[in-house]
């Protein structure tokens, strides 16, 4: 197979959505007794019967994660260049029909953004934009991608699907990894929330992640938005078979997995399916034992309480303080948001909860000097 579409298309949304809602609490206790995670385990710690082995799921979670990561937790923020669109999506406060003040920064605007996260201590950025192509595309990204890459030691980014020589010549401006959810592998859910723009194409965006792989981006970031499809789980199984093939075919690069709920926002809608915290915690938890060595995030999305009790069950890469608006660092401006965060709480007082817990704040992905940063840093 070419790349992950041909293997989508082997996969039957409603028969996996039946394997995960037939699973018994024997194939629970089989799969959390199971050497090795596959598939099949993991439809178990998926489904509605491994709801009632939380406890023992999360700590053979948190044994794998300390055993593979250690006591550390990495930090990251987001920095929105720009809150352009040229995409209606029913879900993103950034969506074209959304009546809001636009805003792009300029190089001075950048800067300003980039002096604030510096001191607040961070020196892993993800650089955010709406989806337009015009005015926040590559040549955007050519003009101002080298000068943000030389103030910090990784550079990440998450913005409109790109080609392959497009991935590849970033990378050589100084791009480390890239996410780009898919939101939802059901190609009607996904239709139904996508009403106009570039991100209409489902195809286009299900094959970014192989394009980023050829590219040799080191790190791929999968994501499913839990409350477009009428079924989280099978949702979350299907980004599973992503990662499977990805990790199969592009095993150089690492991996990031990602599972955002619907946060208030914009023009906003009511999940389709409802994923409650403790089923979050069920999926991150499963995903631990099914991928040991793939990175999970938590964003501020969700609560500080939520994320206190959490992160040290299975989560490696957290944000802080997120700003979800250009400009957001340097000049506050909440009418700007593309969703509203949860946790509000600043860079050390994150840092400080989870030291209390007995975990190490890394504000850095890597060091130059380890051979990651591209020739012309």
């Amino acid at each position: 197979m070419a790349d992950f579409l041909q293997r989508w298309q082997q996969l039957n949304w409603d028969d996996i959505t039946l394997r995960i809602n037939a699973k018994t609490a024997r194939d629970v206790e089989k799969a959390l007794n199971s050497p090795k995670v596959g598939r099949e385990e993991l439809m178990a710690l998926l489904s509605p019967a491994a709801a009632a082995y939380l406890e023992p799921l999360a700590q053979r979670a948190q044994r794998l994660t300390r055993q593979r990561f250690g006591n550390t937790v990495s930090f990251y923020v987001p920095l929105y260049l720009s809150n352009l669109c040229a995409n209606d999506c029913t879900y993103c406060g950034f969506s074209m029909s959304n009546r809001i003040k636009r805003k792009t920064l300029d190089q001075q605007e950048i800067a300003r953004e980039c002096e604030a996260i510096r001191a607040m201590g961070f020196d892993n950025l993800l650089l955010v934009t709406g989806e337009h192509q015009t005015k926040v595309g590559m040549d955007y990204f050519r003009r101002h991608l080298p000068d943000i890459r030389a103030r910090f030691s990784s550079l990440m980014m998450e913005v409109q699907p790109l080609a392959q020589e497009e991935y590849g010549e970033l990378k050589a401006l100084g791009l480390d990894g890239v996410l780009v959810y898919q939101e939802t592998y059901h190609e009607g859910s996904y239709r139904q929330h996508h009403l106009k723009g570039n991100k209409q194409d489902f195809f286009f965006r299900l094959e970014t992640p192989d394009r980023l792989g050829r590219a040799g981006i080191d790190k791929i970031g999968l994501g499913t938005l839990n409350g477009l499809s009428d079924n989280w789980r099978t949702d979350c199984f299907m980004m599973a078979e992503h990662l499977l093939w990805l990790q199969q075919t592009y095993w150089q690069s690492r991996y990031s997995l990602a599972f955002p709920r619907l946060r208030p926002c914009a023009g906003g809608i009511q999940p389709a399916s409802l994923m409650s915290e403790k089923q979050l915690v069920q999926t991150l938890c499963a995903f631990r034992l099914f991928a040991p060595e793939a990175e999970l995030t938590l964003s501020t999305r969700e609560s500080p309480h939520f994320r206190d009790h959490v992160i040290p069950l299975a989560i490696t890469h957290v944000s802080a303080f997120s700003k979800t608006q250009p400009g957001g660092y340097a000049d506050d401006r909440p009418e700007l948001e593309q969703f509203a965060p949860h946790d509000g709480r600043t860079p050390q007082q994150v840092a400080s909860a989870l030291q209390t817990a007995g975990l190490q704040p890394v504000w850095k992905d890597w060091d130059q000097f380890l051979g990651r940063a591209p020739q012309n840093i």
